[in-house]
């Protein structure tokens, strides 16, 4: 399947050449045809899978054959829950409409409200906002919802876990009830299945894109068994072996400004990303990451959600998420576009309950580095698991080049023997 054969509008398959793309990933080829003609959409896809064109392209389509208003007024709605992600949807939504008249206009709380009103007064087609922004511009009347064609709900997992159901329940109450409706989510737990049949009509199609598939085959994956203390001392003696770019998560916004004080002490170029940080400063990160200025970036799961960074070579997991599908996210932003990459994850005593939970959901062990300089800060129940597969010296991973190799069976080869642990720090 090619674009071309999708029926789409010359302007379109214009831009689509422009930015060299031909062929649909999966979860366009699924979903652009369905939405094309005129389904509600309830689509189960990751970041990196292609899904902000699967949406934005029908989407433009469908406007581009509305009559021009004299004054424009607003007919799609994208609503995100972090501003990155926002970003990312307009930016996409611009290049691929960049052949038509189309005004798309992007909207987020952290920064000043009066451009983006500016913007709005001027007239918008398509809207991207995150939900607090949005609610606060309607109620003062600079929004006007009343001639929506088309809305999308993206990440609502991610959105529900930030809080913002409430937000997302008062959002539909504005709607008119004539539209589309698109609900894209990375996981659908019973929450999200019950909202999507809020905001859904009852012919709705489902698409679900790599969700059976959740670890990327290029990304080469080790864990090292280290006490909370030594992480950091850890970090930094890896750091020094990896090459390329560095993406490092944390759990919280202050362990992630931790991870960075500690980083620049040492002469390790780093930026953190996290809800308490200033768009600017958020937006000045990233660019100092994508060019090479920042060497290592520290963000946690919500901040880092939607944001593609090309080329990514190493993912730090410097805490392990308590949701397991979230380390398969975070993995997915390295091995892309037939790339190869690795991560790495910190696992300390009370993260072993996480690792378990990880390793039941992709259905493989992660391969342990088993001597490491600090592996005496584990504590004693940290005896290796059976049918963990070891990495021994030489193959601890940080380098592509130099990844765990991947053993089959139940082998122990190379582990401690039965019963012995790890040493205690006198």
């Amino acid at each position: 399947m090619t674009f071309d054969s999708l029926g789409l509008k010359p302007q379109i398959l214009s831009a689509l050449k422009e930015q060299g793309y031909t062929q649909p990933t999966p979860i366009q080829a699924q979903s652009i045809p369905v939405l094309l003609d005129g389904f509600d959409l309830l689509g189960t896809a990751q970041t990196g899978t292609g899904k902000t064109a699967a949406f934005t392209i029908p989407i433009i389509e469908h406007l581009l054959d509305t009559p021009t208003e004299r004054k424009r007024s607003i007919k799609a709605l994208v609503v995100t829950p972090t501003r990155e992600l926002a970003l990312q949807v307009a930016e996409n939504a611009k290049r691929y409409s960049s052949g038509t008249s189309l005004r798309t206009a992007v909207i987020f709380g952290g920064v000043g409200a009066n451009p983006q009103i500016d913007q709005l007064k001027r007239g918008v087609d398509i809207l991207v906002a995150t939900p607090g922004r949005l609610l606060d511009l309607q109620g003062q009347g600079f929004i006007d919802l009343r001639n929506l064609t088309h809305f999308v709900l993206d990440e609502a997992d991610q959105m529900l876990d930030m809080g913002f159901i409430h937000d997302i329940k008062k959002l539909l109450r504005l709607l008119p009830s004539k539209r589309q409706s698109l609900f894209f989510s990375a996981t659908m737990p019973k929450t999200i299945m019950e909202l999507s049949g809020q905001i859904l009509k009852p012919n709705y199609k489902q698409v679900r894109i790599a969700v059976e598939k959740p670890t990327a085959e290029r990304v080469t994956q080790c864990v090292y068994y280290v006490s909370k203390s030594e992480k950091p001392a850890l970090l930094i003696h890896l750091l020094k072996d990896l090459e390329g770019s560095v993406l490092v998560f944390g759990r919280t916004k202050h362990g992630c400004d931790k991870v960075v004080r500690i980083l620049d002490k040492k002469g390790v170029s780093a930026a953190a990303i996290h809800g308490n940080k200033s768009q600017n400063a958020r937006q000045k990160a990233l660019k100092g990451f994508k060019d090479g200025t920042v060497r290592v970036l520290v963000a946690t799961d919500i901040a880092a959600r939607g944001i593609d960074i090309s080329g990514l070579e190493h993912v730090v997991n410097y805490e392990l998420p308590n949701i397991p599908e979230t380390y398969v996210h975070r993995i997915g932003r390295t091995g892309r576009a037939e790339a190869s990459g690795s991560s790495i994850s910190f696992c300390a005593a009370d993260e072993r309950a996480y690792l378990k939970d990880i390793e039941k959901l992709i259905k493989a062990s992660v391969p342990l580095v088993e001597e490491h300089p600090f592996t005496e800060g584990a504590t004693e129940e940290w005896a290796v698991p059976e049918n963990r597969i070891p990495v021994k010296q030489g193959q601890r991973a940080p380098r592509t080049s130099r990844s765990p190799k991947q053993g089959g069976g139940n082998s122990r080869s190379g582990a401690p023997a039965r019963g012995k642990r790890p040493s205690r720090r006198r």
